[in-house]
């Protein structure tokens, strides 16, 4: 499976950007998606995931209520809305899929290539 990431850019804060990661095959469509995200100098973080369906979703306490995962399996694509950026936020944002149907934050296989997002302040 390749993961193409797209999306990233500049930021001021309190903006908003829509990450999205389109799969190269189907395969992904059973599988858990998610985002993860390395700032400089920082280990990579999970940010957040879902389920197979859509139907579980799961997110990383510092971007709870601004950030949103979502699907469409149709296209074989998932996305990360992020609204109210912060300088915080500033990293190269992953996308992954997870070797299970169900939502995680770990048991990833595949990763696309990475697309930075940077939030001045």
């Amino acid at each position: 499976v390749q993961l193409q990431a797209s999306g990233g850019g500049l930021v001021q804060a309190g903006g908003s950007l829509r990450l999205s990661c389109a799969a190269s095959r189907r395969t992904a469509s059973n599988n858990a998606m998610g985002w993860f995200r390395q700032a400089p100098g920082k280990e990579r973080e999970f940010v957040a995931g879902i389920a197979w369906n859509g139907g579980a979703t799961d997110y990383v306490d510092s971007v709870k209520g601004r950030f949103i995962i979502s699907r469409d399996r149709s296209k074989d694509t998932v996305y990360l809305q992020m609204d109210a950026l912060n300088p915080e936020d500033t990293a190269v944002y992953y996308c992954a899929v997870r070797r299970s149907s169900n939502v995680g934050r770990n048991g990833y296989s595949y990763w696309g290539q990475g697309t930075l997002v940077t939030v001045s302040s």
